[in-house]
């Protein structure tokens, strides 16, 4: 029996993550017969209503869209529909039992970590955060409880990760997660996969970012502050103050203390070399390559310190 052809699937899901996974699977029989995703927001300085990552590909490919603020308000579009199979990608709204036992295979969750490592809306970030050296995607049968549905799939990352940025491993993930997904859902409608539960014991958990999650704390070591710069790129994004402006720090290395390392108060820059700024940490150096002041455009550090010579000797707040 042909089961790919009579499967009816939706999709859930809001950013880029679920946009690149969304694009493959439009490719595949199982492309979806509606997309739901969180409602255009305001973005930039201008406030420009921005539609979400997922919304423009569903677009692209004529895929009916619902944007609700809450998905219980979804529920009877949804069991209209008779979907087979749904399909979640990083939405960042717990789906209710109601939902949940609509579809006969029930709802699949592509989720970027290695389960029960990293439960929450943020794992990306916490897996650059905590210097994990491996990483990688499950796929769970989802219960309405956040990221404990026993687990249908996984796979590592095989590539190094200790220098990507969150949308660098954003990505990397995505294109893993939608490979395993497409291989996947054939094998779970065929009854040829059996769900395995989760070692509860071994969860660990993210929370929500907040803005001021990005403010440097200058006490923490360089190595800290430096996965932060990685995981928190683009947003929150990291920051200073200096001079009574804000400073984004873009890009930035650890340089090991030595015996004959200057030492000053945290916070305070000195010259490192190839005319690149380092600062006192808890521990280390903080050597910025590239920042931004507030109102300027990003510069490497060597340009910036052209146009403030003055820059060197202060104290970053």
């Amino acid at each position: 029996m042909n089961h790919e052809s009579k499967i009816k699937v939706i999709f859930i899901g809001t950013p880029e993550f679920g946009a690149i996974i969304l694009e493959k699977l439009v490719k595949t029989p199982y492309k979806p017969i509606l997309v739901i995703t969180a409602p255009d927001k305001p973005k930039g300085r201008k406030q420009i209503l921005t539609p979400p990552p997922v919304k423009v590909i569903a677009q692209k490919y004529s895929i009916p869209i619902e944007q609700p603020n809450k998905i219980r308000d979804c529920k009877l579009k949804i069991e209209n529909l008779k979907p087979d199979l749904g399909i979640v990608a990083a939405y960042g709204q717990i789906l209710p039992k109601t939902i949940l036992d609509i579809p006969k295979y029930g709802f699949l969750n592509v989720h970027p970590s290695l389960l029960p490592r990293w439960r929450g809306s943020s794992p990306i970030q916490y897996t650059i955060l905590n210097g994990d050296k491996k990483t990688g995607v499950t796929i769970i049968l989802m219960n309405e409880k956040m990221d404990e549905g026993p687990i249908i799939a996984t796979s590592n990352l095989k590539s190094q990760i200790s220098n990507l940025t969150y949308e660098e491993l954003s990505e990397k993930l995505a294109n893993l997660g939608a490979e395993l997904l497409i291989k996947t859902i054939p094998k779970w409608i065929a009854g040829e996969i059996k769900p395995k539960p989760q070692d509860h014991s071994k969860a660990t958990y993210t929370k929500i970012l907040k803005k001021e999650d990005g403010k440097i704390d200058w006490s923490k070591s360089a190595h800290e502050i430096e996965r932060e710069i990685r995981a928190f790129y683009p947003w929150p994004g990291s920051f200073c103050s200096w001079d009574g402006k804000r400073m984004k720090v873009l890009k930035a290395e650890v340089l090991k203390c030595t015996k004959t390392c200057p030492k000053g108060v945290l916070g305070k820059t000195f010259l490192a070399p190839d005319d690149k700024i380092a600062v006192q940490t808890g521990k280390d150096f903080l050597v910025i390559t590239e920042l931004q002041l507030e109102g300027k455009k990003p510069t490497n550090s060597k340009d910036f310190l052209n146009g403030h010579p003055d820059f060197i000797g202060t104290i970053l707040k």
